[in-house]
């Protein structure tokens, strides 16, 4: 079964347009977990435009107690990402090459440039007990580096995927993504996905790539959310996957 985090940063911008505190992020991860979501990610950035650094506090404190549940902390490690996983340890890292500037993240990290500043902060984080997951692109060739840097997943960024579902593209486009999990996989390499993943798109993927353990999913649930509740929207992306699984096998 392919497990579902809740990326929840769209609730904290909504929350920061007016100083009442609501919508509460702690909240809906509370919802979203009771309806069966594997999973709550974050991505705090410097500029804490959405979630903040006190949201990463109460969730990690939220979440202590909770077996079974990840907390997934994700950012640039040469931002204040390492300053989160020194300081919360949680199941999971990962780590992104966005810029401060950026709206929102738009390519993974390119090796070999990227692999020696990388190699120390990767170890630390697995020093700390923390899984590590690298936001990469699909390029089957990068998976080695991944590897070689001793981290344990990838995240594939997948909004090319999705701006290519339903049109001439998609075929291509689905090939590049499912040679890149074959080389992460035998690469030992355990996969993650996302980016711009929905209700429409997201079972396609998970059918031609059913190695993929995880998706972090926050714009289009939380949308759905704004219509549907917290509730259906999770149970609603949850039979996404079963389904999508079931078709797989």
């Amino acid at each position: 079964m392919t497990a579902l985090s809740v990326n929840l940063n769209k609730v904290a911008t909504i929350r920061n347009t007016r100083a009442l505190g609501t919508p509460s992020v702690l909240k809906a991860a509370s919802l979203c977990l009771q309806a069966g979501a594997n999973g709550i990610t974050v991505h705090p950035r410097p500029d804490e435009r959405h979630i903040r650094a006190s949201d990463v506090s109460e969730l990690s404190e939220f979440l202590k107690d909770k077996p079974g549940i990840e907390f997934n902390i994700e950012g640039n490690p040469f931002h204040n990402l390492m300053d989160f996983v020194r300081r919360f340890r949680p199941e999971q890292v990962t780590f992104v090459p966005d810029d401060q500037t950026q709206m929102t993240s738009d390519h993974g990290w390119r090796f070999p440039q990227d692999l020696e500043r990388l190699r120390p902060l990767v170890q630390e984080a697995l020093g700390l007990g923390v899984r590590v997951s690298l936001f990469m692109d699909a390029v089957p060739e990068q998976m080695h580096f991944v590897s070689q840097l001793g981290a344990q997943r990838v995240e594939l960024y997948t909004e090319p995927y999705a701006s290519a579902y339903g049109t001439p593209k998609q075929l291509n486009v689905l090939e590049q993504f499912r040679a890149a999990a074959q080389s992460a996989n035998e690469c030992g390499l355990a996969l993650n996905a996302g980016h711009d993943l929905n209700l429409d798109n997201l079972g396609l993927l998970l059918k031609t790539i059913p190695l993929i353990e995880e998706v972090s999913i926050g714009h289009a649930l939380i949308g759905d959310a704004l219509e549907m509740g917290y509730t259906q929207a999770v149970k609603a992306y949850l039979s996404c996957i079963q389904a999508a699984k079931r078709a797989a096998v």
